[in-house]
């Protein structure tokens, strides 16, 4: 999975001060002295620990699982539209114009020469005319 630059320092972040927080935590706040000011501030430190693990798990939700379904479930719409006469692309690199649609695969033509290849429907990149490299 692609992250962006910032998504990465954001999720850096986070588990550092996540880390920071579990240090804090971990270490006994006076259990000795029966205060009573003590066990609230344990407490309260548990808390705050509970709180900032809410708030990373929403991040991470939020930054980096909900994008990468709205992208799987665009790739599934695009595959699912794929109709005769389309162009393609696939994962590969193989081009060709769309001649048969099946349920899980498709037929292409590669070529003026009627060169027929049978894929799977997941092999797909992109729907659509390519760009062509620039020739240098």
């Amino acid at each position: 999975m692609k992250l962006s630059r910032f998504s990465r320092v954001l999720a850096l972040l986070m588990m550092t001060a996540l880390g920071a927080l579990m240090v804090s935590g971990c270490a006994p706040a006076a259990t000795t002295s029966g205060d009573a000011a003590a066990a609230t501030s344990a407490a309260g430190s548990g808390m705050s620990m509970i709180i900032m693990l809410v708030v990373m798990i929403a991040v991470f939700y939020f930054f980096m699982i909900r994008p990468e379904n709205k992208r799987k479930k665009q790739a599934q719409q695009m595959r699912d539209n794929i109709a005769v006469g389309d162009t393609i692309t696939t994962i590969g690199g193989i081009m060709g114009k769309v001649v048969n649609v099946r349920e899980n695969a498709i037929v292409i033509e590669t070529s003026d020469d009627r060169v027929r290849v049978q894929l799977m429907k997941w092999a797909i990149s992109s729907v659509g005319k390519q760009t062509e490299e620039p020739q240098n």
